[in-house]
């Protein structure tokens, strides 16, 4: 059964909109991202959950009932902003403790919670640690266990991991997703990071302007993206022209079976570390490459096109610029699209 279902969410400012007809179903335990470039409507949406920004039309419910008029501190959700929003004259414990004591919840229940709420982030021994002592990721865990420890219904994540270190945040996303799993509370984050977003949720909803590009699994949408947009947001991809004729797929000079698909003039999209080099298929010459750590990006100017590839730093021959190659890749890992 749908726990939180927003139904035909729109929100207009004026004459602009910033959300058009969202419709979205989570589950309980569910974990939802919210992805899009900035301005695409995936923050207003958020808001409208929080009740912080009134929709102009649409529904949101929450196990069944009707959130749109219900105050934002009376919905039962638990928020963290991009900025923590903690207080500094605060401890940490103190932090965690507020929204408790907003909602009289006892003394003694409220050290329990908050202890609790401190070892599921892995911060004990800090709970008389101000704000200004801890480093961003700790101050990010104080923000998570506060909006835990009034085990919301739902929990609301804007941008939580923005402003880490590239090293930090990939740590945090690996703690907050076993977070989640352990408490299985509902979350729903908005992030414009295509990486954390797929490291993280169950589901993903790409928006862009302020419309639904494509809703589903993290490996669903980027191996088989619904649109241009979503092929292009979501990491790197070639693109090429092809020509299908009864089961097969020409691009370039080379031939390919062609997933099912009828007869035409199509775009193939396959991801750069689906593409291998190979003693036949699309010839072409290697026009650059570059070491990058733990892979190589190799560019191939063929006759349909640039192909990038991403070769594993594995040990295998990589071809040298200007040397003559071949590259190809399975029928399962390219997308066709009927040519626009």
């Amino acid at each position: 059964m749908t726990f939180l279902a927003l139904q035909g969410l729109t929100k207009r400012f004026g004459d602009a909109v910033a959300v058009e007809d969202l419709s979205l179903a989570v589950e309980k335990g569910e974990f939802v991202s919210l992805l899009g470039p900035s301005g695409c409507g995936k923050t207003t949406t958020l808001q409208m959950i929080a009740g912080f920004v009134e929709p102009s039309g649409g529904a949101i419910a929450l196990a069944g009932r009707d959130l749109t008029t219900v105050r934002p501190a009376a919905r039962g959700l638990g928020i963290v902003f991009q900025s923590y929003a903690l207080f500094p004259h605060m401890t940490a414990a103190e932090n965690i403790a507020f929204g408790l004591e907003m909602r009289g919840i006892s003394k003694p229940e409220q050290v329990k919670r908050v202890a609790d709420a401190l070892t599921l982030v892995g911060l004990t021994g800090f709970a008389e640690r101000y704000p200004r002592r801890m480093s961003g990721g700790q101050q990010q865990r104080v923000a998570l266990a506060r909006a835990l420890v009034i085990k919301p219904d739902v929990l609301l994540l804007d941008e939580p991991l923005s402003n880490l270190d590239a090293k930090l945040r990939e740590e945090m996303q690996v703690e907050l997703r076993q977070i989640q799993r352990t408490v299985g509370t509902t979350t729903v984050l908005v992030t414009h990071d295509q990486g954390e977003a797929m490291a993280l949720s169950d589901r993903i909803v790409v928006m862009n302007r302020g419309r639904v590009e494509q809703i589903a699994q993290p490996t669903e949408i980027y191996q088989r993206p619904a649109s241009p947009f979503v092929a292009n947001f979501l990491g790197r991809i070639n693109v090429l022209p092809a020509r299908v004729a009864s089961g097969i797929a020409t691009v370039g000079a080379a031939d390919f079976p062609a997933p099912n698909s009828a007869d035409g003039s199509f775009s193939i999209s396959v991801r750069p570390e689906r593409v291998s080099f190979a003693a036949a298929g699309l010839a072409g010459t290697v026009k650059a490459r570059i070491f990058q750590g733990h892979h190589w990006l190799v560019q191939v100017a063929t006759d349909a096109g640039v192909v990038t590839v991403i070769a594993p730093n594995d040990g295998r021959h990589v071809p040298q610029e200007g040397a003559i190659t071949h590259v190809s890749w399975r029928s399962d890992d390219m997308a066709l699209r009927p040519a626009s």
